[in-house]
């Protein structure tokens, strides 16, 4: 559908009216997000992310939505007196997206507008834990099971480190099945804002106890049902519960604690809430001094956003690192970008997926420059909610995905984290990238060529 003549001359009495004000060109990259869009990546229907101008007042902020017959449906980010606010716009029904944005681009008062992209897992489910074979994952050359294609964190088990003490990781995902007796040990709990109603420490979020569902808009964390299983899998991978005899271990086995910052719901996630969730985490981090060291992002499909971007290097400005999954349609991210995996801030970590025989997954994208290292991911052993007439119980599955593949590298930053509390998320980075074993799958696939070696943190 052609823009409206409405829409074109109320837009161009905005830049009108509002070019006395501003000279400075619109930021963002419209070339990425018409690519995005070209490629077909999902997002609302008529919903538009526009972040206007520090300077921008009420009234020219008023003007443009006003210009656009557009109706405000959240503040993402509020402004202040050095960034503009960050709003997310309902337009009309049918309206040209990439038209708008198109306009919008060259508005003195706006620094980019985008769509509002849909985020979505990247798993699949197979079939039947670390005694019995199924968790390769954690396996090493001299373990028992042994497995020289799995992350080694058994070996760094048996040389005594198991535990990774005063260190959080933020879970950007679906819930977590808090519950579970594989994880409960290891979920956070908000010494700051008690449950009484109260936002006792003034972060926005009222009794977020264990984190905050910014999908739902609540601070429970599970939605009660088996539907947070994606988030709950990842989590175990990071921080399942080892030496109790039960279940699976994850790369971490105590002192880890887990802040579930959940934006994905049954119909996937949005930029905007994907923003706010990476925005949780990080000012948890500089509004407390929480020991936060990564983010495990185990979703994707979306296409380019100067919002997330934004938000991904506010994190990294807090140290703190973005491990992202590559993707799973078995495309290279070089010449395909894929995101969040493909931003290129120095923070983010991009994981590929491994078999247990060290072959490239099936499903695997990969990108000689744009993914960093591969990690078990195929027949991924841990946590799920399980439902059983009506009630939810803790229980265990095996997934595929570069989803499974992401939260060993997750795991790695956190174990190596907890012994060097010194560590900036360079350094961290570094460890994971230059310890990696050369893998001739990955050859060519990878910037480092090789897999995850947990042997050494």
């Amino acid at each position: 559908m052609a823009i409206s003549t409405r829409f074109g001359v109320l837009a161009g009495a905005v830049v009108a009216i509002l070019g006395v004000s501003f000279s400075a060109q619109a930021a963002g990259r419209p070339d990425l997000v018409a690519q995005s869009l070209k490629a077909g990546r999902l997002h609302q229907p008529d919903e538009l992310l526009i972040k206007y101008r520090d300077g921008a007042t009420a009234a020219d902020r008023e003007a443009i939505e006003h210009g656009l017959g557009a109706s405000k449906l959240d503040i993402v980010r509020p402004g202040n007196g050095k960034q503009g606010e960050l709003a997310l716009l309902k337009l009309r029904s049918g309206q040209d997206l990439a038209a708008a944005i198109q306009v919008l681009s060259s508005d003195p008062a706006v620094d980019y507008a985008e769509p509002n992209w849909v985020y979505t897992i990247g798993a699949t489910s197979n079939d039947t834990y670390y005694s019995n074979g199924s968790l390769w994952g954690m396996y090493g050359d001299g373990t028992s099971p042994a497995n020289q294609y799995g992350s080694q964190a058994g070996e760094a088990w048996t040389a005594g480190h198991t535990a990774c003490s005063n260190v959080l990781v933020g879970v950007i995902d679906e819930g977590i099945y808090y519950s579970h007796d594989d994880l409960a040990p290891n979920i956070w709990s908000n010494p700051y804002d008690a449950a009484d109603g109260v936002d006792n420490d003034g972060n926005g979020y009222v009794d977020d106890i264990r984190g905050w569902d910014f999908d739902g808009g609540t601070n429970n964390i599970n939605s009660g049902g088996a539907s947070d299983d994606h988030g709950t899998h990842v989590s175990g991978t990071i921080a399942g519960v080892g030496g109790n005899g039960k279940g699976v271990a994850g790369v971490c086995w105590s002192g880890i604690k887990l802040i579930s910052a959940k934006f994905l719901g049954r119909r996937g996630g949005t930029t905007a809430n994907a923003v706010k969730a990476v925005d949780y985490i990080t000012d948890l981090k500089t509004r407390h001094g929480l020991n936060i060291v990564a983010t495990n992002n185990s979703w994707g499909g979306g296409g380019f956003s100067q919002a997330l971007q934004d938000a991904i290097t506010r994190a990294g400005s807090a140290e703190i690192l973005f491990v992202a999954a590559a993707g799973n349609d078995a495309v290279d991210n070089d010449t395909t970008a894929s995101y969040p995996s493909n931003y290129p801030n120095a923070n983010v970590i991009a994981v590929a997926s491994i078999t247990n025989t060290g072959a490239l997954s099936s499903f695997s994208q990969w990108g000689k420059t744009t993914v960093d290292l591969g990690a078990p991911g195929s027949a991924i052993y841990s946590t799920v909610p399980v439902s059983n007439k009506g009630k939810v119980t803790a229980g265990y599955a095996s997934y595929n995905g570069t989803s499974m593949a992401t939260p060993h590298v997750t795991g790695a930053a956190a174990l190596y984290a907890s012994t060097r509390p010194g560590a900036s998320a360079a350094d961290i980075k570094a460890a994971i990238l230059d310890n990696t074993v050369p893998t001739t799958s990955l050859q060519g696939k990878t910037v480092t060529g090789g897999r995850l070696n947990v042997s050494g943190f």
